[in-house]
């Protein structure tokens, strides 16, 4: 149900929220905060950050290549949109989607990013609301098992073997 995004309010629809996020290695805390989010809006939308975004923001670029997140993000029944995230600036994504409330994982809560874009999303009246965290999983604790085990996150892969960013599908697909 991936879409260009919510460009004007659509009749009807009381609460518009927003989840940013790359979604990587999709787990139990990502569905979680979809649907906890999805409880507190009327229209949920997904925002799954690109590759490049990934890449900027955290240093390295996701296991799971932006198409497959999106779709992955797309396919989950709280989501009603799911668009790529491909501003590093939050203001101007609500700028094209117009949604009025943000939801974020707990553990962003006091970040300094987080803190200042509270400010500047109270200015043109858009809430953020901070969901719980799930505790025991998270992407970067995925990725440093797959470390300590000698295997990166792709099957069959093993990280002695240097990066690999072939982003191409397996032969036969």
């Amino acid at each position: 149900m991936s879409s260009p995004g919510l460009r004007t309010r659509r009749p009807g629809l009381l609460r518009v929220g927003y989840a940013p996020g790359a979604f990587d290695l999709f787990h139990i805390g990502h569905l979680n905060l979809l649907r906890r989010a999805r409880l507190s809006c009327d229209h949920l939308i997904a925002g799954v950050v690109s590759d490049q975004m990934a890449l900027q923001q955290k240093g390295q670029l996701p296991v799971v290549p932006e198409q497959e997140r999106l779709d992955i993000v797309a396919s989950m029944e709280p989501v009603d949109e799911a668009i790529l995230e491909t501003h590093p600036d939050k203001l101007a994504t609500w700028a094209l989607l117009h949604f009025d409330v943000v939801f974020k994982g707990a553990d962003w809560h006091g970040s300094a990013r987080w803190v200042e874009l509270e400010r500047r999303f109270a200015e043109v009246g858009v809430q953020v609301v901070y969901l719980p965290y799930t505790r025991h999983v998270s992407t970067t604790l995925l990725r440093a098992e797959f470390a300590r085990s000698g295997r990166d996150a792709r099957p069959g892969r093993r990280t002695s073997q240097g990066p690999d960013v072939d982003r191409s599908p397996p032969p036969g697909d």
